[in-house]
């Protein structure tokens, strides 16, 4: 009986790019992303200057940086849920290496711009996203901390909730959204609370992910892999 060849069964085995979960992270990072891209034409272009956009010319920094590095932070940190990238060190090692400094500058970014900035409409939703920033930079913190003691599991799990909150901004356009063609336009106070609600969106969805990959890491190692744990744990 013919069989295969040792080639033909790698590459059967070798998991197959499933790109239907990045392709939908990008496209709902294409709404901040536009946006933020109108920004810096606005910024560049000598725009007209509002009550809207006063604080943005007056201290361009804080919101160039914090386009640039969410801009990348989102769109390549995208990729990094294809679980054949994931796997291979050398694409998740060079991908870390410039997606966490993003992220970093993402959340450290958009805290001074919450904190700093004197908004128009009040800042009835600064104390959300002061919560939701903080929460993201300490998740990037947890996570490189546990890169460091080699817990990839760990580490895993705390970049993806920070990835999470990195990508809210297209989800809150979405729920927004449907708020206005559904209610009408929201005030101040509900405005924030959807923003809160699209973050917690994110995050639910986000142990969803966690627990799944870990049931389908536990699923992998099997037996073999609890013997091998037994009888680490009679050698000690």
């Amino acid at each position: 009986m013919p069989t295969k060849p040792n080639g033909a069964l790698q590459a059967a085995k070798r998991p197959r790019p499933r790109w239907s979960v990045p392709t939908g992270l990008i496209l709902l990072s294409l709404i901040p992303v536009i946006a933020g891209a109108a920004r810096l034409t606005e910024l560049t272009g000598g725009a007209a200057i509002t009550p809207q956009n006063a604080r943005f010319f007056a201290s361009p920094v804080p919101v160039v940086v914090h386009i640039v590095s969410v801009t990348v932070y989102s769109l390549l940190g995208a990729f990094q849920f294809v679980p054949a990238l994931r796997g291979g060190r050398g694409w998740h090692r060079s991908a870390g290496s410039v997606l966490i400094p993003a992220g970093l500058l993402a959340a450290l970014s958009g805290l001074w711009m919450s904190a700093f900035y004197a908004l128009p409409d009040g800042g009835t939703d600064v104390p959300i996203r002061l919560f939701f920033g903080s929460a993201m930079l300490v998740s990037f913190i947890l996570g490189i901390v546990a890169v460091r003691r080699r817990d990839f599991v760990r580490h895993g799990a705390w970049m993806t909730r920070g990835y999470a909150i990195g990508v809210g901004a297209g989800t809150q356009a979405l729920v927004i959204s449907g708020w206005l063609l559904l209610v009408g336009t929201p005030g101040e106070l509900t405005r924030a609370l959807l923003m809160a609600a699209a973050w917690v969106m994110n995050l639910a969805v986000a142990e969803y992910v966690i627990r799944r990959r870990s049931r389908s890491s536990a699923r992998t190692r099997g037996p073999a892999g609890r013997s091998v744990r037994t009888v680490a744990g009679i050698v000690r």
